[in-house]
């Protein structure tokens, strides 16, 4: 497949960043994106998923059993894409290298598949200050900030992480809730209805603790716009 042959040869296309050329095959691209049809159809499409968490789930089942149960404090979550394959190191080479061609390409691949209600404002996942100052990039703010400027939305800007937490990745769904609990604080009130913008959704804990955070400081409603969506028990 032509994803798998993009894959073997690792990142060095995206840091070419080279228009008018796949990003995934380096073939002619669509007019004006960064893929073309046959990578785009092969791309892993997030095509049924749970509409609160946007974890993949059987068709025409609206909510997976985590969400019917302990439900998170965000409504809904649109996560067009899932973690897996190209997308993997797509979100790899932008979260972890600060590949703007990478970002561009996620922020494209995420107004394919944009929230069903628009948002009164966006909202970025806060860094503590010293995990700031280590990464020196917050992938999720520039997402945010590039689909603001696109959309015309504005992006709340009083949000600020108040707990340094050990890292999520080796925590299971319940540690990295209690890791993440009290993590945000809202200094003034957001609007009525907040987007959360990220990379990638794996367990839902950031934009559960995110959200309630915003709901506490007095907006109604807090959804999630994510690029991917992990599968529950898969990398």
């Amino acid at each position: 497949m032509v994803l798998q042959q993009w894959l073997q040869r690792g990142s060095r296309w995206l840091q070419r960043g080279m228009p008018g050329y796949c990003a995934f095959c380096m073939a002619t691209a669509l007019p004006g994106q960064g893929w073309c049809a046959a990578c785009l159809k092969e791309l892993p499409w997030n095509l049924h998923a749970c509409q609160q968490c946007g974890d993949p789930v059987a068709h025409e089942t609206p909510l997976c059993g985590h969400c019917l149960t302990e439900p998170p404090a965000f409504t809904a979550t649109q996560a067009g894409l899932l973690y897996q394959g190209a997308i993997k190191a797509l979100v790899h080479d932008f979260k972890f290298h600060a590949s703007s061609r990478a970002g561009i390409l996620l922020s494209e691949l995420m107004l394919l598949a944009p929230p069903l209600i628009k948002a009164n404002a966006f909202l970025s996942v806060p860094m503590h200050p010293t995990h700031a100052r280590t990464r020196g990039f917050n992938q999720s703010h520039w997402l945010a900030e590039r689909l603001s400027q696109q959309l015309g939305v504005p992006m709340v800007s009083s949000a600020t992480r108040v707990k340094h937490s050990p890292s999520q990745r080796t925590l299971n769904r319940r540690q990295r809730a209690a890791n993440l609990a009290g993590a945000f604080v809202l200094a003034s009130p957001p609007p009525s209805h907040v987007v959360i913008i990220d990379d990638v959704v794996t367990t839902g804990s950031t934009g559960h603790a995110l959200a309630q955070a915003a709901l506490e400081a007095g907006a109604s409603r807090v959804d999630i716009w994510a690029a991917a969506r992990t599968p529950l028990g898969k990398d």
